[in-house]
C-alpha cells in the first residue's frame, strides 16, 4: 500500500533524500538550518549529502529491504536526481511520503515519456520522433531532417548518449552506439539562448518561480549562468508561466527545473525538465531570500513557500575536475574576489569534466557579475594563463 498523504511536517522532522551529490549536500546545509534532519541512500560510502547527513545509508537502489528500512526512519522522502529506478520508489512508497510522487520521476528520467507528456500537454517543444531501430531511424531523418540529435531515451544528462546527425551522415554507423536502445531523434534547433526556470510547487498547489536564468554550456555541461537572464520582459514572463503550467500539469510537489530555447523570433521551445534542484539554480544559494535548496525543503515538508526575490544581479561558474589537472587550484586567488563565493562539494576525486564545486560573483549589472566570476574562475589555473 502506498502512502499517500497532505501532512506537514515541521522542523524536528527527518527527512530522506535518495541519492548523494551536491544537490543533496546543499539540501541538507538548508534542512539542518532549519532544525530538520536528513538522512541520505545512494550506493556510495563519504558522499557530498553524506558529509554533512545525520544518517548515510550505502545500499544498492535495488536492495528491497534496504530501502525499506532507510523509509521506515524517516518521515519525507525526496530527491536529488531523477534517476532512481521507479521500484525503490515504490517500496519506499510503503513506508513513508514520497515528495515529488514517483510518477514525476518516471516521466523524467525517461526522455520519451517526458516529451511524450510535454506534447499531450499542448506545451511546445521541439519535433521529436522514436526510434527503436535503424529503420525506424532512417524513416526519422527523412521526416525531421538535418541537422537532428540522437538521444537516448533514458538516462541521459551534460551531453550524454547523444549524437548530431548532419545531412549525408552515414546513418548505419551513427544508429550503432544506440543498437538495442529506446532513442529519440529530436529536431535541430537554431535558439538565440539557452534558459532555464525553475518552479517550486508546495501540497495546496501554491507556487513561486525564480528569476529566468541564462545559460552557456561548454561540451554540453553547464558552464556559466547569470540571473536575470538578458530576456525582454515579456519572455520572462512567458517562461516563467510555462514552468508553471508543467509543475501543474504534474501535480507537483517539490522543485522543477525548465530548460528551454529562446527562438529568434521571441517564441520558446522547451528542451528538458528536471525534477529536483538544478544545476542554473545554485545562484539562489547566495543570491535569492529563499535559495532553491530551502524551497525544495519547504515544498516538500508542506511549509508556506519562501520568496524568490533575487537580491542582486549575479553569475555562477561551474568548476569541473579539469582544473585539477596540474594541481590544486589556487584558492587564496579566488577568494582574493571578495564579491565572490566559493562553493566546493567535498568530492574526493577530481576527474575531468565532474562537478566539483562552483563560484558565484555578483555585480552592479549581469555584465559585471559574469566578467567577475569569471576572472576569480581563471585566477583558480595561474598556470593557464
Amino acid at each position: 500500500m502506498t502512502i499517500s498523504s497532505s501532512k506537514i511536517f515541521l522542523p524536528g522532522s527527518t527527512v530522506g533524500v535518495m541519492g548523494g551529490g551536491q544537490l543533496g549536500r546543499m539540501f541538507a546545509i538548508a534542512a539542518r538550518k532549519m532544525g530538520y534532519r536528513v538522512h541520505t541512500f545512494s550506493p556510495d560510502e563519504d558522499t557530498p549529502t553524506g558529509q554533512l547527513a545525520d544518517r548515510e545509508v550505502a545500499a544498492r537502489y535495488e536492495d528491497a529491504e534496504a530501502v525499506r528500512d532507510f523509509a521506515r526512519g524517516i518521515d519525507v522522502l525526496t530527491f536529488e536526481f531523477e534517476n532512481v529506478p521507479v521500484q525503490s520508489v515504490e517500496w519506499a512508497a510503503e513506508c513513508c511520503v514520497v515528495r515529488p510522487a514517483g510518477r514525476v520521476l518516471h516521466l523524467c528520467q525517461h526522455r520519451l515519456r517526458e516529451k511524450e507528456f510535454l506534447s499531450g500537454a499542448g506545451l511546445p517543444l521541439p519535433r521529436f520522433a522514436h526510434v527503436s531501430n535503424i529503420e525506424e531511424f532512417k524513416a526519422a531523418v527523412e521526416k525531421i531532417g538535418t541537422p537532428s540529435v540522437l538521444k537516448t531515451a533514458a538516462f541521459g544528462y551534460d551531453g550524454k548518449g547523444q549524437k548530431k546527425i548532419e545531412q549525408g551522415a552515414d546513418l548505419d554507423a551513427a544508429w550503432i552506439p544506440f543498437e538495442g536502445e529506446g532513442a529519440v531523434l529530436e529536431q535541430w534547433v537554431s535558439f538565440e539562448k539557452e534558459i532555464s526556470v525553475i518552479v517550486a510547487r508546495g501540497i495546496d498547489g501554491q507556487m513561486k518561480t525564480y528569476p529566468v536564468c541564462e545559460n552557456a554550456h561548454r561540451n554540453h555541461i553547464l558552464d556559466v549562468t547569470v540571473v536575470p537572464a538578458g530576456v525582454t520582459v515579456e519572455v520572462a514572463a512567458r517562461a516563467r508561466h510555462l514552468a508553471e503550467i508543467v509543475a501543474e500539469r504534474l501535480d507537483l510537489v517539490g522543485l522543477l527545473a525548465v530548460e528551454m530555447f529562446l527562438l529568434p523570433d521571441g517564441g520558446l521551445l522547451i528542451n528538458e525538465l528536471a525534477p529536483r534542484p538544478h544545476n542554473s539554480g545554485h545562484f539562489s544559494f547566495d543570491a535569492s531570500i529563499t535559495s532553491q535548496f530551502e524551497q525544495q525543503l519547504r515544498a516538500v515538508c508542506g511549509l508556506p513557500l519562501g520568496s524568490t526575490e533575487l537580491l542582486g544581479p549575479v553569475a555562477m561558474a561551474n568548476l569541473l575536475g579539469d582544473l585539477w589537472s596540474d594541481g590544486e587550484p589556487d584558492w587564496c586567488a579566488a577568494a582574493a574576489f571578495p564579491e565572490v563565493k566559493i562553493h566546493l562539494y567535498g568530492k574526493s576525486e577530481a576527474r575531468p569534466g565532474r562537478k566539483m564545486g562552483h563560484l558565484v560573483g555578483f555585480g552592479a549589472d549581469t555584465n559585471e557579475a559574469r566578467e567577475r566570476v569569471c576572472a576569480a574562475k581563471k585566477a583558480l589555473t595561474p598556470w593557464l594563463s
